[in-house]
């Protein structure tokens, strides 16, 4: 394979993604979680705002994984994987609807940490597509951050 990467920069940034594609698909099991399980006076918002985040959550594992693999590199898929490789926690129990949107924030946060920390080795192999889609995930996952904190101002 010949891309103008070397293999070890492609394996490289391949492990970091594969780290942003556990904390995404873990955000997307915890978004869907909370889309069953919300109750409160604000069920039908967070409901449907919770079913939104989750479905884009979902196109946006494959995207990951894609690149990925247009590294040459495996892309994880599987539970153990993933619980490895997560910086997410996971929930227990079934929190309030407040607690799911705090949950949800730092959730997004974490991701927003997991992307900027591959940035240096994206950055040092000149991975213009890896940096591209990176850019487009923070952008959006700082965004559902702000917009669920919004949800949280009194």
């Amino acid at each position: 394979m010949d891309i103008g990467i070397t293999e070890k920069d492609r394996k490289k940034i391949a492990e970091g993604l594969s780290r942003f594609l556990a904390d995404t698909y873990t955000l997307y099991l915890k978004t869907h979680f909370f889309h069953w399980n919300v109750t409160g006076p604000q069920f039908r918002t967070l409901h449907l705002m919770f079913e939104e985040q989750y479905n884009e959550l979902w196109l946006a594992v494959d995207l990951v994984a894609e690149r990925i693999r247009s590294l040459d590199v495996y892309a994880p898929g599987t539970y153990k994987d993933f619980a490895k490789l997560t910086s997410i926690k996971e929930t227990d129990g079934v929190p309030n609807a407040q607690d799911m949107i705090r949950e949800l924030v730092a959730g997004h946060e974490t991701v927003v940490r997991t992307a900027r920390s591959i940035f240096p080795v994206v950055e040092k192999a000149s991975d213009e597509a890896s940096a591209d889609l990176l850019t487009q995930r923070l952008q959006l996952h700082e965004k559902t951050a702000w917009m669920l904190r919004s949800l949280l101002e009194k």
